[in-house]
């Protein structure tokens, strides 16, 4: 007589910072892993801080977390919060990444900015480490975990990976949202010669430690096959089945950007483009629209206002994620903005493939041979520039003015369907 197996499902714990409530990019990608890795036989664990100090929140994203998962939390202190009580505005900007041009750096904030890189190695959340191992040891042991995952930045996340690695010798997969060493603000954190070499000491030994890394484009795979060995695989961000929203499509023609524009981020090849294309076409003058949804810097508005494009801005600021992909689908064109820089090649934002989805043509602006334009390029979902593509850039917008025009403004995209969410989670699921 032969009984029928049970399969039993793995127990696995990820560790992150970023989680409902916490609203942008960083909480996305996990978020989605979750709901989809039991339908792989795959029990997932989410270990969160008790009170954490986020610099954006987006409780609709509460709405999202699926009742498939266990989480478990354990406090942590905050040095934000301290900071706070010096420079509310500083604490807040550099929490998100967001640092102001040096030149334009107050007393105070070129002070938090020397702290926050020099006495919290590799991050502010670096207190969590201790308290977190302790706990989750024990949590570990009795709960029969077979593998954990952490998500960084802040990659002080990763260390809490390579204590309990080191410790119980548990499977340890470490998730790279983004570069460690080579983002663009870790150059900005005034640091000393001695924390620079921390930094890569701590790098170098995560990556050599644990047993399986995963990265969001290709770009980082290859900057970490310079310093590891270990298997590395590419697990890019993605879009989802978002729940229905009601939209009409913008009657102006609208060029949406969704997400922060900072300081250096700011194309003035595009502002030049769309202030010429005013004062050559009067029809476009009359229709155009530029919609910013997110936090845009002073700096960047400084430039739109030289260009005398003001008047045609709608600063919507931060919304929900719902909302934002509202303002996707019945805008006209979609922006991506990236920084002018080696270091940026690697960025893919999340919001890249829900613009994918959203049938409306990208028009990113960005460094040469970056991932993104790869990704744009095979997946015919629209155009790609460099800073200095100017007659090309204006050709492509007086295209799809005309095709607006003509209500033929659209795209044919190819080949979305590996970027679906659960499509990128079987790749997760495999590894474990």
């Amino acid at each position: 007589m032969s009984s029928k197996r049970i399969k039993v499902s793995k127990k696995t714990l990820i560790i992150t910072y970023y989680w409902p409530p916490a609203g942008g990019p960083g909480v996305q990608r996990w978020l989605k892993f979750v709901k989809y890795l039991p339908e792989f036989d795959i029990d997932p664990i989410v270990f969160i801080p008790e009170n954490p100090n986020y610099p954006i929140v987006d409780e609709s994203l509460e709405l999202e977390v699926s009742d498939r998962v266990t989480i478990i939390k354990h406090p942590i202190k905050e040095p934000y919060k301290w900071a706070g009580l010096f420079s509310k505005k500083s604490s807040k900007t550099i929490s998100k990444g967001i640092i102001s041009n040096e030149k334009q750096q107050s007393f105070v904030e070129k002070a938090m900015l020397f702290v926050r890189g020099n006495f919290f190695i590799p991050d502010a959340r670096v207190g969590w480490v201790k308290p977190s191992v302790a706990f989750l040891e024990n949590y570990i042991k009795n709960e029969n975990i077979e593998s954990i995952i952490t998500t960084g930045p802040p990659h002080s996340v990763h260390l809490i990976g390579l204590e309990l690695k080191q410790r119980l010798g548990v499977k340890w997969l470490a998730d790279f949202r983004d570069p460690w060493t080579t983002i663009g603000y870790h150059k900005q954190l005034k640091l000393m010669a001695s924390s620079a070499a921390k930094h890569k000491a701590l790098e170098k030994q995560v990556l050599n430690t644990s047993g399986q890394i995963i990265v969001t484009s290709f770009t980082t795979k290859k900057e970490f096959e310079a310093i590891t060995s270990k298997p590395i695989e590419v697990i890019t961000n993605g879009y989802d089945d978002e729940a229905h929203v009601d939209f009409t499509t913008d009657y102006k023609f609208t060029l949406s950007h969704i997400g922060s524009l900072l300081s250096k981020r700011n194309p003035e090849i595009f502002w030049k483009v769309l202030s010429d294309l005013v004062i050559e076409n009067s029809s476009l003058a009359k229709d155009l629209q530029l919609n910013f949804v997110g936090f845009v810097s002073d700096e960047v508005l400084g430039s739109i206002e030289k260009y005398d494009l003001s008047n045609y801005v709608n600063n919507i600021g931060y919304v929900s994620h719902k909302e934002a992909i509202k303002f996707q689908k019945q805008s006209q064109i979609l922006l991506l903005i990236e920084i002018d820089s080696e270091d940026t090649k690697c960025i893919v934002p999340g919001k890249l493939f829900e613009y994918m989805v959203s049938n409306r043509p990208i028009v990113a602006i960005g460094p040469k041979d970056s991932d993104v334009q790869k990704i744009i390029k095979e997946t015919n979902t629209g155009h790609y520039f460099n800073y200095n593509d100017y007659d090309s850039l204006k050709r492509i917008i007086l295209e799809h003015y005309n095709a607006f025009l003509n209500n033929s403004l659209q795209t044919h995209p190819i080949g979305l369907q590996k970027y679906h969410r659960k499509a990128l989670t079987k790749s997760l699921a495999s590894l474990l």
